[in-house]
């Protein structure tokens, strides 16, 4: 029955084009409220995740920090080396292996490290952030049936929005990627929702290429919240050391 309304949308654009919209946004706040909802989302000042990055036959440990209005930081420890990217709000930077200190990312590294500071994610306040958002429709997934949303950035970068039929939770993104002339999709899988401070996040994040077997697992496995961070902490250093910890 849906699939047969949402293509009856599709067909009488003019007429069904404010159905669509409202349908986008109801979508979008079945989604806020399942997280936990949109009060509690604000509340929250800052964010300390720790777990693991699991990738071919290398584990290793991850620190992840978030701090509003828009400010993240991620430590991956390989060994005795410590990998660092960060955002202030203003200026991208990170510190990795061989590097002879704190060194500014490209544009594109940039704008991925940016997006995570985002603690609602782009499908809040789509408009005021110059998003647009359109409801793409069903798709069978193998975790089950999601809806879509299609985010389209002011760049052009196009990212879908999958949200579980059932529980509305986030459950993958999928976003496109220009490289060297070929089109790739960048898949992100999202699961093993958990309770923190009032608002469900996911515990376990498989990414990797669509269409390739190679994928990385993020597993979170403690989320503090409020945590006192200093904004020293996100600010790109006049010197910094090769990126070693004993």
């Amino acid at each position: 029955m849906l699939r047969r309304v949402l293509l009856g949308l599709a067909a009488s654009a003019s007429l069904g084009a404010p159905v669509l919209a409202q349908s986008v946004d109801s979508l979008i706040a079945r989604s806020v409220e399942a997280r936990g909802g949109l009060a509690k989302l604000r509340a929250i000042q800052s964010v300390r995740m720790k777990g693991e990055l699991s990738m071919r036959d290398v584990d290793a440990a991850i620190v992840i920090e978030i701090k509003r209005p828009a400010s993240v930081r991620s430590e991956l420890k390989l060994g005795g080396t410590l990998l660092i990217q960060a955002y202030d709000g203003k200026d991208a930077w990170g510190v990795a292996p061989g590097d002879m200190g704190a060194q500014r990312l490209s544009a594109e590294m940039a704008k991925d490290v940016a997006a995570r500071a985002d603690l609602e994610g782009p499908l809040v306040d789509y408009a005021a952030k110059g998003f647009r958002v359109e409801l793409v429709g069903e798709r069978e997934l193998d975790l089950g049936e999601a809806q879509v949303l299609r985010v389209t950035k002011p760049s052009g970068e196009i990212e879908d929005h999958f949200l579980d039929a059932e529980s509305f939770l986030p459950v993958r993104i999928e976003v496109r990627r220009t490289l060297q002339g070929k089109e790739l999709v960048a898949e992100t899988t999202l699961d093993d929702y958990e309770e923190a401070g009032g608002v469900m996040w996911p515990h376990t994040i498989e990414s990797g290429i669509k269409g390739q077997a190679e994928r990385q697992t993020l597993t979170i496995e403690t989320i503090e919240i409020d945590p006192a961070l200093d904004d020293a902490r996100f600010r790109m250093p006049a010197t910094a050391g090769p990126g070693k910890r004993d």
